[in-house]
């Protein structure tokens, strides 16, 4: 798969170790920034990556800050995208699964380097069940017109 990896500053630090970890799960990988730890605005992350994930230019994307929760907030305001916060290896599966997401969010100071390895691990190789899951995703795409 093709996958959009972007960071701010709060996660600057584990960015490379992500990349380099869906890489060796034979994902290609592009780099959406940040390329430093100076800070940055996570929303700038996400206006470059998000559209890119929605129209079909990534098959998936992976955003992290400090907690996830401001990648997560930025990330669900654009359309097509469903961004799931995840910080655990059952949420992850399941948000795939039941959710379709494609944008994983996850926190660079909440989560450590290993369970966040699993995570990506386990949330690229789940697929989406469909069948009773899609009725509900597409009630979601209709609260993206109100």
């Amino acid at each position: 798969m093709r996958i959009a990896v972007g960071v701010d500053h709060g996660a600057f630090f584990v960015k490379q170790a992500v990349i380099e970890h869906i890489e060796s799960l034979g994902h290609t990988v592009t780099d959406f920034g940040t390329y430093d730890d100076s800070s940055c605005d996570y929303p700038d992350v996400v206006k470059e990556l998000g559209p890119k994930v929605a129209a079909g230019d990534f098959d998936r994307g992976v955003v992290l800050c400090g907690t996830g929760i401001g990648m997560s907030i930025a990330a669900n305001k654009v359309k097509g995208i469903r961004a799931a916060l995840c910080h655990d290896a059952y949420s992850a599966r399941l948000t795939r699964q039941h959710n379709d997401s494609n944008i994983l969010c996850m926190g660079g100071r909440v989560l450590g380097l290993g369970p966040m390895l699993d995570i990506v691990r386990i949330w690229l190789g789940e697929d989406f069940d469909g069948g009773r899951h899609q009725r509900r995703i597409d009630k979601v795409r209709q609260l993206e017109t109100q």
